[in-house]
């Protein structure tokens, strides 16, 4: 099975392109085939149309807390309200996330989804510092608008799929929540590069194979890459693709996700979600 992982971006260029990990899971494990960008939305669109069958794994929230879309009268479903985002302008979905962030109290402004709550991630309704709201505006309408299946928020008879990934969940296995990545040069550290050959390390490890269910094979030039990278965006899409080999490979168990898990608000695909939630069996 064809598998990607991407590492997303609300607003691709050739300075920060979304990233991509290509890779073919078989009997032989995940293999990493090739690291590849994407400098604008045209070529993601371009990306999602490619036939199938494949799998990718992608770094964004997928959908919004059910508090946010009950309390603003969105539609109760999940192609529902995406199409209502749809229609907005980036600067008009901000302004209503805004709006109804600044009429509530401190504490219950950034509403989080069940999965971000297990998965310690941030609320999906964040606009700055790492603005994920922002990558969910320009992402979740066009997995729409593609025709994908997109378990569980909705399942299509289309052989394209996408899960929403969280590669930090997979770093974390092997370096808990210590930094790995950075966005400037001067950030750029010796305890940073020594995280991202840990997590190196960790993925050649036969605890990934026990933790996934797969060995994973890439060469040393590619580990080079990724622990010399301090943006770690190459290391991420691979940790999406690793999430999204995972999905594909519990495909007859619902994915690896709760079978009454919210299809409003999503799931991020990763065995760790599936550990704390003893309803998954």
């Amino acid at each position: 099975m064809k598998i990607y992982g991407i590492d997303f971006t609300s607003a691709p260029s050739a300075r920060k392109a979304i990233t991509y990990a290509q890779c073919t899971l078989s009997e032989k494990g995940l293999i990493l085939e090739r690291l590849g960008y994407l400098t604008s939305f045209d070529e993601f669109e371009h990306f999602l149309r490619q036939s199938g069958p494949w799998v990718a794994g992608m770094d964004f929230p997928f959908g919004q807390p059910r508090k946010l879309i009950e309390n603003l009268g969105w539609p109760q479903t999940w192609n529902g309200y995406i199409n209502c985002v749809a229609k907005m302008t980036k600067v008009q979905f901000v302004a209503v996330l805004t709006k109804y962030c600044d009429g509530r109290i401190n504490g219950d402004k950034h509403h989080l989804r069940m999965t971000d709550r297990l998965a310690h991630s941030r609320s999906p309704m964040m606009l700055y510092r790492v603005p994920v709201a922002k990558m969910f505006f320009e992402g979740a309408p066009r997995l729409l608008k593609a025709g994908l299946s997109i378990p569980p928020c909705l399942i299509r008879d289309d052989p394209r799929l996408v899960v929403e990934a969280y590669p930090a969940l997979v770093a974390r296995r092997w370096i808990g929540h210590r930094s790995y990545k950075t966005d400037t040069i001067k950030q750029q550290t010796s305890a940073r590069e020594s995280a991202r050959e840990e997590i190196v390390r960790g993925l050649r490890s036969m605890d990934a194979r026990i933790y996934f269910g797969f060995d994973i094979h890439f060469n040393d030039d590619q580990a080079n890459v990724f622990i010399q990278d301090g943006s770690a965006d190459q290391l991420d899409a691979l940790l999406c693709a690793i999430q999204a080999g995972w999905a594909y490979a519990q495909r007859d168990r619902n994915f690896g996700m709760p079978t009454d898990c919210d299809p409003l608000e999503g799931w991020i695909a990763d065995p760790q979600l599936l550990s704390v939630n003893p309803q998954i069996k």
